[in-house]
């Protein structure tokens, strides 16, 4: 009798699901609404009936489902418990313990950082290695980290969060997190707007940027290729900061190869030489030729992994 496990990836837009064969096949994959009001209350409900509809609409009992894995914006204990989510109206607790009681299943929860390094691992860029650092870089600078191919959480769910690393001292300004100085503040999104807004009003350097109204992370990439010669600047200005935060990495857990994804990956080839090159500079000689991938399941990245932890 063929068995299946669901993928489960909460975002605070959309729910992403997916069911897997345990051979590793991807059977199918849909989305349905985050609803976030009253604390999230109708999150775990709206899950586990989505669930139970794609299991009748597939002829598959119960029986055929191993369990399901989770994957949330927050961090995870025990493979159970939820800190509040910030994006989720401070939504969180045993979260693994109540859909399982809905579903009828057994269910384990991660970060979805996690997950998506779990995910990349398995069936993308880092598939074949056993030690894998994965680095997500969008609204803010979030990792996972796999050594002897088991994902490290920490005592306190905090382990991979590569994006509040510090790496500069002098910040006056606070992090999400109420820290200073934390690489989320200058290689995330919203950082690299904000190191381009600064360059812009100090400098009276000529660039294109000049001419956008509202600049992002994508056109200070897309000028930066076009040679333009302030974006390129801020953009070696983030590879140097993600370069030498990845290089204290390396030095903790000497990974196989670093995946980069998440929004701004989607700048491509130039990512790499940028991070790879100040990577090279500041890390521990025997480390200094580590593997650089871009990862390569996009949204599907989390799905993967969460099924891949229950999997095993």
């Amino acid at each position: 009798m063929e068995q299946y496990v669901f993928g489960i990836d909460l975002g605070g837009t959309t729910v992403k699901l997916g069911l897997f064969r345990h051979n590793s096949a991807l059977v199918s994959k849909w989305e349905i609404p985050t609803r976030t009001q009253n604390h999230g209350e109708h999150i775990l409900s709206d899950i586990a009936a989505s669930m139970k509809t794609k299991l009748q609409e597939m002829d598959i009992s119960p029986e055929q489902v191993t369990g399901a894995g989770l994957g949330v914006p927050g961090a995870v204990l025990q493979d159970r418990i939820v800190k509040p989510c910030v994006n989720l109206d401070g939504w969180g607790g045993n979260v693994a313990g109540e859909l399982s009681r809905l579903c009828g299943l057994p269910v384990k929860a991660v970060n979805d950082a996690n997950a998506a390094a779990l995910g990349e691992m398995w069936k993308g860029s880092g598939a074949g290695f056993d030690n894998v650092v994965f680095v997500t870089i969008g609204t803010g600078v979030g990792g996972g980290i796999i050594l002897g191919g088991k994902l490290l959480s920490g005592v306190h769910g905090a382990a991979g969060e590569i994006g509040h690393i510090k790496v500069r001292r002098e910040e006056d300004a606070s992090c999400g997190c109420g820290k200073r100085g934390c690489l989320e503040q200058y290689a995330s999104a919203t950082g690299i707007v904000r190191q381009a807004v600064r360059r812009l009003e100090r400098d009276e350097e000529p660039s294109v940027l000049r001419s956008v109204d509202r600049v992002t992370a994508k056109d200070v990439f897309d000028c930066a290729k076009a040679g333009d010669a302030l974006a390129m600047d801020i953009v070696n200005t983030f590879g140097d900061d993600m370069g030498r935060a990845l290089a204290c990495v390396s030095c903790v857990c000497d990974p196989d190869v670093f995946v980069i994804g998440g929004g701004v990956s989607a700048a491509g080839q130039i990512i790499l030489d940028v991070v790879q090159a100040a990577f090279r500079k500041y890390a521990f000689p025997a480390a200094e030729e580590t593997r650089f991938e871009l990862a390569s399941l996009g949204n599907d990245a989390g799905i993967c992994g969460a099924a891949k932890l229950v999997l095993g």
